[in-house]
């Protein structure tokens, strides 16, 4: 049986998740990636956002290790609600991928740096303790979560989908097959309607 690193493992998956993300912002306008594209507001460059303020707050503050470009942005008691969810006219892109490399490149060093069984705290009181081990697994559930909204997102702005480049984890088809599998769907939708309701 091959041996295994659990930690290692757990970093595959989260750098993964991590790729992904960004992927969806190539080729986009300055526009495309901000725009919301839902009634709360999702958007590609502020699920970068607030993935960059996440793990500066779960590898970095909780484990006593500060993210040197600033803590997480919900934890300042002086930002706006949801404040890290979009971009300023005045954030470029450039800035906030950036941001988000950085603090990856930091959880990265606090992750080599300690056992998974190292203790953090979250902040906000008592009964925030927290492994890094569990960190993992929720920056892993975390950011997955956020690359399937941003697949959404990426979808509705241009029809690009999939986990990876040029879909390759998308059932074969084209733009015409995709629509016709959509218009299945649909039929199968309003059938259900007319007989369930």
């Amino acid at each position: 049986m091959p041996a295994t690193d659990p930690k290692a493992d757990l970093q595959v998956y989260l750098q993964d998740a991590r790729d992904v993300l960004l992927w969806k912002l190539d080729g986009l306008s300055e526009y495309d990636v901000r725009r919301p594209l839902t009634p709360t507001g999702t958007n590609l460059l502020g699920l970068v956002k607030h993935l960059a303020g996440a793990e500066a707050l779960y590898f970095g503050t909780a484990f006593g290790r500060p993210f040197a470009d600033g803590p997480a942005l919900w934890i300042t008691g002086d930002a706006e609600p949801d404040a890290d969810l979009w971009a300023r006219p005045e954030e470029s892109r450039e800035r906030i991928t950036g941001l988000y490399r950085r603090a990856w490149a930091h959880s990265d060093e606090t992750i080599a740096a300690l056992p998974l069984d190292a203790v953090g705290r979250i902040p906000g009181g008592p009964g925030n303790d927290i492994t890094l081990h569990r960190v993992l697994t929720h920056m892993i559930a975390e950011t997955q979560r956020h690359a399937g909204h941003a697949d959404i997102v990426r979808e509705l702005i241009d029809t690009a989908a999939g986990q990876r480049e040029q879909g390759r984890n998308m059932s074969p088809g084209d733009a015409g097959a995709r629509r016709d599998h959509r218009g299945r769907v649909e039929a199968a939708a309003r059938e259900a309607e007319r007989r369930y309701a």
